[in-house]
């Protein structure tokens, strides 16, 4: 296994924990959106981290799929 494609087979897997977790968190999100006393606090901090979350996937899926200019 080349070099290239050990770096593609890490961020594949990193790919695939990172969108368990942002799948997690939707979860999360809204079973405390729901409750009858939610704790707003924790719920911003959940959603913050799913938009962190969201911005590391498509940092990741750019380095897998570069965009090429024709």
């Amino acid at each position: 296994m080349n070099n290239r494609t050990a770096d593609e087979a890490a961020i594949s897997a990193r790919l695939a924990v990172l969108r368990m977790e942002h799948r997690d968190l939707d979860d999360a999100i809204e079973a405390l959106r729901v409750a009858p006393a939610s704790d707003q606090l924790q719920l911003a901090r959940l959603k913050k981290r799913k938009l962190r979350i969201k911005d590391e996937i498509g940092a990741l899926q750019d380095l897998l799929i570069p965009d090429i200019i024709a």
